[in-house]
């Protein structure tokens, strides 16, 4: 552990330099280089937490199998990201956590720069806070106003480095937007270091890495149904891919890379390939492949919601040495 622990820091400090060096850029570097080309969601079902010491064993147990990331989300209440963040990060060597996403409804920008500046001063190189809109029965939960999407994460983006007392830490870290739609996406590359959108085709993977450019970090998050019964890995991928086409933003991403959408068909065997990774783990890690190939620098991998911790730690486990060969 305190090899490990030394060889994180001296890592980590490699990196502030890069950063140093090539200002906002420098860091994406640096940060895509410590994330690897595979990361997972820690699989904590929003209907049941298990116990923390449970959370710190499956996130040593990812580490060990060879992921450098794994990232954590929240809603507004129940649990707090950057708290759990801080514990896995305490309990893990070198993985970095990321937030996919810190939720904007639950606490205040300068909080969340304060929280984020903490993690990234105790944890050098391993944190990176990635931010979300969530959705509107999230906001009224907070007790405000959902608004316009667009509007109300600009305007948190650009409160966040608003003066606190004391100040926030001087620590940098990476921030990203957790953004689908076309002018989400522009956001993000305009007032954040990235964007992170998830449950869409490799063709729009590619449509927003140009949005982006070069110099910006680009997280896809892919779901995924492993099961090494085909069939049945199908089946159940074709649901998700039904739930992922039903959302009210997917009209606009399919229109933006000319993709027909079936309406009120099943998704035909084509669009279930390419919206969830499916199947045994080398069929998964072509999924993946497809991403980073498109311009993805990171995929993430989210196994179907609701299912129990420590049978989805297992799933990834079983993962993770077809992934790795993606490094």
């Amino acid at each position: 552990m305190g090899d490990e622990s030394t060889e994180s820091t001296e890592r980590a400090g490699t990196e502030g330099e890069t950063a140093g060096a090539g200002g906002r850029a420098g860091l994406v570097a640096a940060v895509r280089a410590a994330l690897g080309p595979v990361g997972v969601v820690l699989p904590v079902s929003f209907t049941g937490l298990p116990p923390i010491d449970v959370q710190r064993a499956g996130a040593g147990r990812l580490e060990q199998a060879g992921y450098r990331t794994a990232w954590t989300n929240e809603v507004v209440g129940g649990k707090d990201a950057l708290v759990q963040a801080s514990m896995l990060l305490a309990a893990t060597g070198q993985l970095v956590i990321g937030t996919s996403i810190a939720n904007i409804w639950a606490r205040s920008p300068q909080t969340l720069h304060a929280a984020a500046s903490q993690l990234a001063e105790a944890y050098p190189g391993r944190f990176v806070l990635g931010v979300g809109g969530g959705y509107p029965q999230q906001a009224e939960a907070a007790g405000r106003a959902f608004g316009s999407p667009l509007a109300t994460m600009r305007d948190y983006l650009d409160r966040m480095d608003g003066p606190t007392q004391p100040p926030a830490p001087a620590a940098d870290y990476l921030r990203i937007v957790g953004a689908n739609g076309p002018k989400m996406l522009a956001l993000a590359g305009e007032a954040s270091d990235g964007a992170l959108p998830a449950g869409v085709p490799p063709q729009y993977t590619a449509y927003t890495r140009e949005l982006l450019g070069p110099d910006k970090l680009l997280v896809v998050g892919m779901t995924v149904v492993p099961d090494q019964d085909r069939e049945r890995a199908r089946t159940g991928a074709r649901e998700m891919a039904a739930a992922l086409l039903a959302r009210p933003s997917f009209a606009a991403i399919a229109a933006q890379i000319g993709l027909a959408v079936p309406g009120d068909r099943e998704p035909d065997d084509e669009l279930v390939d390419a919206l969830v990774g499916h199947g045994d783990p080398d069929a998964i890690a072509a999924t993946a492949r497809r991403h980073l190939a498109a311009g993805a620098d990171h995929v993430v991998l989210m196994l179907q919601p609701g299912g129990e911790f420590t049978e989805g730690v297992a799933a990834l486990e079983e993962l993770a040495p077809a992934v790795a060969a993606l490094d």
